[in-house]
């Protein structure tokens, strides 16, 4: 057996667990995105701070993904970033099929398709579908790479850096991404899309600058745990090289 296949074939304690929790983070960020339109009634410079609900957890995902990939490198990373997008699209497709069976009478009566299609309809409708999917994998894969590329540059110094820095750019493309697709579709209007790109951006920035305390108390654990502190010296970052 050769060393890529030893490193791949070896097991740890809690990677499983962290894939878990990053999945179900996305899908239920995704839903919440497509279900309400946030406002906190407060505006800074003049720019109402509104968005989309899926944004309050969201920005987990991103943490989740800084964790994975300052642990156990950029090849286990982008396993996880593509079971999630597999996910994702399940989670569509399955909202996209209960949203074309005929309705009960009785839930026609209390709750009924019009209720369906403005709530959860969006979540399966094109438009979100595509901006969702593209959005997260183009975001998800710069963060991650960023972060990879930072731990080497930096000989595993400065995390803080690594984390924001890798977020000030994953999040930036994220958000522009998903705010552009899906207002072009029509899930949003033309006229909140620069609230909603900034509030989003700042948020999710803000949220993960926040959080570097607890990531690095959970990268720190993790390393210990499952005695891994990976360098992504020879790793090569195409998203579609298999490994």
């Amino acid at each position: 057996m050769s060393a890529d296949q030893k490193e791949s074939a070896r097991a740890y304690r809690y990677y499983d667990w962290i894939m878990a929790l990053f999945v179900t983070v996305l899908i239920v960020s995704n839903i919440g995105s497509s279900a309400k339109i946030v406002d906190w009634g407060f505006s800074i410079y003049g720019i109402p701070f509104a968005f989309d609900a899926g944004t309050i957890l969201f920005p987990l995902s991103y943490i989740f993904g800084d964790v994975l990939t300052e642990v156990y490198g950029f090849k286990r990373s982008r396993r996880v970033i593509w079971t999630g997008f597999a996910m994702l699209a399940l989670t569509a497709f399955v909202l996209w099929l209960v949203r074309i069976m005929p309705g009960e009478a009785t839930w026609e009566g209390y709750a009924g398709q019009a209720a369906y299609d403005a709530i959860l309809g969006g979540m399966s409708s094109g438009g979100i579908v595509i901006a969702s999917l593209t959005a997260y994998l183009v975001g998800e894969f710069s963060n991650s790479t960023v972060l990879a590329r930072m731990k080497v540059a930096t000989k595993g110094r400065f995390l803080w850096a690594r984390t924001i820095g890798s977020t000030l750019v994953g999040q930036g493309v994220d958000t522009t991404i998903f705010i552009l697709v899906a207002t072009a579709f029509g899930v949003f209007p033309w006229e909140l899309f620069g609230t909603l790109v900034i509030t989003n951006y700042v948020f999710k920035v803000g949220i993960e600058a926040l959080m570097t305390p607890a990531t690095y108390w959970i990268v720190n654990r993790l390393k210990r745990a499952e005695n891994e502190d990976y360098f992504d010296t020879d790793t090569r970052f195409s998203p579609f090289v298999v490994d």
